[in-house]
């Protein structure tokens, strides 16, 4: 018992490093939103007052596809956290993610850290989320402990590999997603951390029965480098580029065949990028780390403010794109340009 206690005390120092980590760094990355060029419609015919955003997520009607993604939880401060980030999502009738309920799944005393999210925001959608390595049982534990919608499963190899105390083996993920996917009677959501699901990737995922995927691409918060802060035996610094860009990452799976739901999350921080998440192919748009560095900088009240600044500015390019709904928005015709394009379409190599 003793050990097992010292080993959740070790998950938790760690996740409060990565909140701070984060907070401290300031990496950048493209994620080629700017190749993306949207149309303008001189005559949208449309009162601005009328445009609706409403959708519908998990089975329940929100205002807007947007969705606080996952985050933090499992040490003190991240009560806090998500207990002002669920109260935001209700007052804005908007989804929220938590982060990995891994430590919370192994030792029950972490939990409230979790479960104030269900507690804060009532009957909208709450997900859930563990790694790819969960278990049928870790999966009941989870759902249950939050009365969760959905149950996000994430994929973070590369900051794995870049923890000192990280997994090495990552075989057999497929097998346990589909197993959880076949057990479960909410549905399964894979997400990247932030280095780009890729088409090959989510054939395979829609394959197995997943309902969402979450491209989570390159752009945004860098476990890399968050994990070579607390590196002390090797420098990772020359793979802060690696990944799979967001836009790249969301065309590219948004044309796969068979195809079901898609989430955009990845560095996506404005307006625009929302917007142009959604033309391109996205059901749905992820926001963490913008999300996250307003509460730390200017909490609770200025996370509501960005979000419904996005929210409002949104609704201004759909009018701007004579779009009435969120439908119409999705099919608005857009054009591909500059490096992105190259990508597409392997200009490089020759190869694609």
């Amino acid at each position: 018992m003793a050990e097992q206690k010292r080993a959740s005390q070790i998950r938790s120092q760690r996740k409060e490093d990565h909140v701070n980590n984060f907070h401290r760094s300031n990496f950048e990355r493209d994620q080629y939103f700017d190749d993306i060029y949207l149309i303008h419609q001189s005559l949208p015919e449309i009162d601005f007052d009328t445009i609706d955003t409403k959708t519908v997520f998990l089975g329940k009607e929100i205002n807007f596809p947007l969705m606080i993604n996952a985050m933090t939880g499992g040490f003190d401060g991240a009560m806090a956290i998500n207990k002002a980030l669920a109260q935001v999502a209700k007052a804005l009738n908007l989804p929220m993610a938590v982060g990995s309920q891994s430590i919370a799944v192994k030792d029950a005393d972490y939990s409230s850290t979790f479960k104030i999210v269900r507690e804060t925001i009532g009957n909208g959608p709450v997900v859930g989320n563990l790694s790819g390595f969960a278990t049928t049982e870790e999966a009941d534990i989870a759902v249950t402990m939050l009365e969760a919608d959905g149950l996000q499963i994430h994929l973070n190899p590369a900051q794995e590999i870049c923890m000192p105390e990280g997994d090495r083996n990552f075989s057999g993920v497929l097998r346990r997603i589909e197993a959880i996917v076949h057990h479960l009677d909410v549905p399964v959501i894979v997400k990247e951390v932030g280095f780009g699901i890729n088409k090959q990737v989510a054939k395979a995922l829609y394959d197995i029965g997943v309902q969402y995927v979450d491209v989570a691409g390159s752009g945004g918060t860098n476990f890399i480098q968050i994990e070579d802060e607390r590196n002390t035996q090797r420098d990772y610094r020359e793979m802060y580029q690696w990944g799979n860009p967001t836009a790249l990452s969301l065309i590219e799976c948004a044309g796969v065949e068979g195809r079901r739901g898609l989430t955009a999350s990845g560095g996506i921080a404005s307006a625009d990028q929302v917007v142009k998440s959604l033309v391109i192919g996205a059901d749905m748009v992820g926001m963490s780390g913008p999300v996250l560095r307003q509460y730390l900088d200017h909490g609770q009240e200025g996370v509501y403010e960005y979000l419904s600044d996005i929210i409002h500015k949104s609704r201004v390019m759909m009018l701007l794109q004579g779009a009435s709904d969120i439908e119409t928005l999705k099919k608005s015709p857009f054009r591909v340009t500059g490096h992105l394009r190259e990508l597409l379409e392997g200009y490089r190599f020759g190869r694609t």
